[in-house]
Parts: structure tokens; C-alpha cells; sequence
């Protein structure tokens, strides 16, 4: 599927942020640490969720959607061989590691996909469940790991990374003893997998820090949790909302998560303020360039450095986007230069000098979170741009065209064979791509 999106319209109205991606997938792992029912309210509709429901289903858990609400029970552990074609698909999935060896004492899982944004070694996950004295081999291209029990240790990272954090947390709540995890990710995620594991019995301290201290305990209960908003989701309508003038209020947003994002907006000359129910951004897409360096958190997200990039091409005066995370995070940049951007990249910098306007192109998303610049880019733009690859959109934006159409903007979804004109190139091509879409909350 693609969209096919006509530029240079306001926003206008109000827009509810969904459940976050990265929140519930870990959380979804982790309600195989107990064969009590687990039930998730506020769980986005993505293609992600999806992938990681259909891992859990296979190796024994018993899931039911209604709505945005999922219930998952875990009897047992029925196979430790996690799907090649579910785990290839996402990279998240990793984190299914700690809960099943946990649970089970024995995983059998393929080195993950997902998007190809750069390097993110998992060694900082196998080196943490070592501590915990998991053995792991690598076996016919699948990672092996087996623990008869897991005690508690002092753990180490290297790097903050949030889905070894994840893993770790996961592993220890119920290992002998205590464990002190150090340079811990910091991310929002990381509280919210704690509450939730805390919700069911565990007792951990010092999420959202950079150190986390885990007691473990013998059993984990059932129990309903809610996921928190979607930082990044709600970020993203923030971006298209300054680039694009008017005024719109983004609802179902916790605005301490977003803190490195305002200063920079607040920086660039973009309106906003905190409401009761979100945060409303107005004014008339004017612009100043500034400098962005994107760091773990609380610093400004890797996650929304694509649809920044995106806004600041429309910024009067030259910025600079540094990219500190992962290597090969500018590949949207080939395809906003196809709109007119004038942007070059040295080393691991962006140098973007802002144009008076950007003009619609044929445009290809290369991973999710440049998709969301491509369709940023594309709000701004004259005339219709069409931007393909859109199941990357939808790996981590629900509805995001639905949303978008609330507010004004002229996008919808056509099949990859649709002509210009809006007539599909054959039915059975149109056929092929139809797809149902959730209307959002």
C-alpha cells in the first residue's frame, strides 16, 4: 500500500495518541512470567503488536483482542523455539528472552530483524543473562540459552540499552537473591515495564534511573495494566503540527516524556502549551534552524530525529542533526532531497539549510520512523506526493493517515498499483493490497 498525499493544507482540531509500541511490546513478553491472565488496555493497533501476539501464541499463550484491549494467559511454555519468520520480522523481539528462559529454562531463538537503521548488537543482552547464569551457544544460526535457575548479580552495561535493560529486569524478578543493574536505560518504557512488573508482585526500584535494583521473588500474579501514550506517535503530530501551521491539540500525552522535544521547539519560534488534555501547537509554520544532538534518554530521541530533520528543511537559516545512537539513521535523507531539500551529510551530521518550500515527489520509506518524515515533508509540500512502503508507517503509527485526515490534511491509502489519476493499474493488483483499517479511538 502507499499514500497519496496533497501538501500545503493547515491542521486543524484535536488528535488522540495510541498505547506506545515500545511499551507494550515488552510488556506483552512479560505476561509469560506467570500462567495467571494478563490483561493490556490501551494496546495499539500495529503491525508489531501483531508480530509479537503471534510469537507469544506460538510458543503457548492463549491471546484475545477486543478493541484496544488484549488478554493473555500462559498455561505453560509449550515450545522454547521462537518462529524464524515472526523474529526476523522485529527487532523487539528479543526481549521474549528473558521472560521464556525465566519460565521455561530453556529458549531457542534467531538473531532478530526489524529496521535497518544501523547496528544494535544484542551482546549486552547475552552478557546480562550470563550474569544471571544463563548458558548460551549459538546453534545452527539459532542462540541457545538454558539456565536451571537464575540467581541474582551486579550487572553492568556498557551502554544504556533499553532492550537489555528490558531483558535483564524481566529475568531477575523472580531469580534468587538481588540484583543491581547499572547504567540502565532510562526510557519511560523502562518505568512502565517496571509498574507492570511490580503490579504482579515483583519489587523493583529505581526505574527511570541509572540504576535499578531488583529484588526477586517466587511467583508473579495476573493482573490489568494500562500502557502509557506514545511518546514518539505523540512527538511525530507535534513535528507535522509546526511545520504545517494552524492549530491543533495532541491529547493522550504525558509532556514530561517529551521534555528535550519542547526545548527545541521552543528554540525553533514554535507555539505550544501544556493543556489539561495534551499540549496544543499553533502559529503559522515559520521556523528558526537550530541544533539537534540525539541522545538516549532524557535526551532527545533517536526515534524523532527523521521527522525533526523533515521539519527543519522548512527552518530559515542553516541546522545541524547529529546522530549519536545508530550509524545509518539518515536514510530519509536521499528522498526529502528528491523534494528540493538541500541537505548534506558529514560523518554522522545532517547539515540542513532551510528552503522557502519543498515540492511533492515520488517517495519510498526505507524504515518506520522516516517514513513519518516523508509524510511530514510531504504535508509541507506543492502538489500530491506519493510515498510507498507504508507498512513501515504502520509497524509503528496506528491509523496514522485516519488521524492525520481528522485534522485536514488531504491523505489517504491506495493500493501500490493506483494510477495518479486514482484508478487502480488492475483489480486483482487493488485486491491484493486492500487492507482493513482500525478507525482510531
Amino acid at each position: 500500500m502507499k499514500f497519496m498525499l496533497t501538501g500545503g493544507r493547515p491542521l486543524k482540531g484535536s488528535v488522540d495518541v495510541s498505547g506506545a509500541k515500545n511499551a507494550v511490546l515488552p510488556i506483552m513478553a512479560a505476561a509469560m512470567l506467570t500462567g495467571d491472565e494478563v490483561v493490556l488496555e490501551d494496546v495499539p493497533d500495529l503491525l508489531d503488536v501483531t508480530t509479537m501476539r503471534g510469537v507469544l501464541e506460538m510458543m503457548g499463550a492463549r491471546i484475545e483482542r477486543a478493541g484496544h484491549s488484549l488478554r493473555i494467559q500462559a498455561p505453560a511454555v509449550l515450545d522454547i523455539e521462537a518462529p524464524y519468520e515472526l523474529i526476523s520480522k522485529m527487532r523487539a523481539s528479543i526481549v521474549i528472552m528473558g521472560p521464556v528462559l525465566r519460565r521455561a529454562g530453556h529458549i531457542r531463538i534467531p538473531p532478530p530483524g526489524g529496521c535497518a537503521i544501523g547496528s544494535r548488537p544484542i551482546n549486552w543482552h547475552l552478557k546480562g543473562l550470563e550474569a544471571l547464569g544463563a548458558r548460551i551457544t549459538m546453534d545452527h544460526g539459532f542462540l541457545d540459552a538454558r539456565a536451571e535457575r537464575l540467581r541474582g548479580a551486579r550487572i553492568y552495561l556498557d551502554f544504556p540499552s533499553v532492550g537489555a535493560t528490558e531483558n535483564i529486569m524481566m529475568a531477575a524478578v523472580c531469580a534468587e537473591g538481588d540484583t543491581i543493574l547499572e547504567n540502565a536505560a532510562q526510557e519511560p518504557e523502562i518505568v512502565d515495564l517496571a509498574n507492570f512488573l511490580n503490579e504482579m508482585g515483583g519489587r523493583i526500584r529505581g526505574a527511570g534511573t541509572s540504576v535499578i535494583q531488583i529484588k526477586g521473588v517466587k511467583t508473579l500474579t495476573g493482573t490489568t495494566h494500562c500502557i502509557i501514550p506514545d511518546r514518539i506517535e505523540a512527538g511525530s503530530f507535534i513535528l507535522m503540527a509546526a511545520a504545517c501551521g494552524g492549530d491543533v491539540l495532541v491529547r493522550n500525552v504525558i509532556p514530561a516524556h517529551l521534555a528535550s522535544l519542547l526545548a527545541k521547539l521552543q528554540e525553533m519560534g514554535v507555539s505550544f502549551q501544556e493543556e489539561d488534555d495534551g499540549i496544543r501547537i499553533w502559529g503559522d509554520g515559520r521556523l528558526r534552524a537550530v541544533d539537534i544532538k540525539t541522545q538516549t534518554h532524557p535526551g532527545f530521541p533517536t526515534d524523532l530525529q527523521a521527522p525533526a530533520l523533515a521539519l527543519l528543511t522548512r527552518a530559515e537559516g542553516t541546522s545541524v542533526i547529529t546522530e549519536t545512537v545508530f550509524e545509518n539513521r539518515f536514510m530519509h535523507v536521499e528522498e526529502l532531497r528528491r523534494m528540493g531539500a538541500d541537505i548534506r551529510i558529514e560523518g554522522r551530521s545532517a547539515i540542513v539549510c532551510g528552503q522557502e518550500r519543498l515540492s511533492a515527489a515520488t517517495l519510498t520509506a526505507s524504515d518506520l520512523r522516516a517514513g513519518a518524515a516523508l509524510v511530514l515533508a510531504a504535508l509541507t509540500a506543492e502538489g500530491t506526493s506519493e510515498i510507498r512502503n507504508v507498512h513501515h508507517i504502520d509497524r509503528g503509527y496506528e491509523g496514522m493517515e485516519l488521524k492525520l485526515r481528522g485534522l485536514g490534511a488531504a491523505i489517504r491509502r491506495a493500493p501500490d498499483g493506483e494510477q495518479p489519476g486514482g484508478e487502480a493499474a488492475a483489480p486483482a493488483a487493488a485486491e491484493r493490497g486492500a487492507r482493513l483499517c482500525l478507525l482510531p479511538r
